[in-house]
């Protein structure tokens, strides 16, 4: 997906790898090596565990591919349930990495085979999560790369701002673009991001069917969660 080495890369922004040093990206590889598991699921904030340690949250679109991605960043296929029916993850659930790192699967939004009052229960619970975790280090957002930002998405990034907590848009299956697309898409995307305060001033585009991206993504997860 890069371009060849010396290649003007209008996509060089989304593949952030240069942004890391051979040994970051290295230990970024092995810290997601370690061993990582299902911690637990809550559906009220005060089933959520103490803050000591760093948190990073998956944020999205129902059907954008957060247990897709926690999957492939993991390595373990089976670690976060990936539905084909959107809406699934009607709680909050945290993974435990190495005994080190949360990293937490936030309800979907924008679709849900759900009545509307338990549909806003559960992204009410997302949205009262951002609030009140002081040890969240970054949220990632993921956005559908075959749509780029929709009216949803905007909606996500005006909350995101108004919690002021530090976010970074990441690009999924990339794989279904042809280049031009996942430049136009990429262009289009860091317009929308460019006056929003609390976003990461860097994408990531991703494919959990290939791995294009998860390097770069791994190493910004690990610089963000212990910085």
């Amino acid at each position: 997906m890069p371009a060849a080495a010396g290649a003007k890369d209008s996509l060089a922004g989304a593949y952030p790898e240069a942004e890391f040093s051979l040994e970051e990206l290295e230990a970024a590889r092995v810290a997601f090596a370690r061993p990582v598991s299902f911690l637990l699921g809550v559906a009220s904030l005060d089933g959520l565990p103490d803050t000591t340690l760093p948190e990073v949250a998956f944020a999205g679109r129902s059907n954008v591919g957060k247990s897709s991605l926690i999957n492939a960043l993991t390595e373990q296929r089976q670690l976060a349930r990936a539905s084909t029916e959107p809406g699934r993850t009607r709680e909050v659930n945290m993974f435990l990495l190495d005994g080190r790192l949360r990293l937490v699967d936030l309800p979907g939004y924008g679709f849900a085979k759900a009545p509307k009052s338990a549909t806003r229960r559960f992204q009410d619970l997302g949205r009262a999560y951002l609030h009140g975790r002081p040890n969240l280090k970054r949220v990632y957002l993921l956005v559908d790369a075959r749509h780029g930002v929709k009216k949803e998405d905007e909606a996500a990034l005006s909350a995101l701002d108004l919690a002021a907590v530090s976010y970074q848009v990441v690009l999924t299956k990339a794989d279904k673009l042809k280049r031009a697309e996942q430049e136009a898409v990429v262009a289009a995307t860091l317009k929308a991001l460019s006056r929003r305060p609390a976003a990461f001033p860097r994408l990531c585009l991703t494919s959990s069917e290939t791995g294009a991206g998860m390097a770069a993504l791994r190493a910004e997860i690990l610089r963000a969660g212990f910085a």
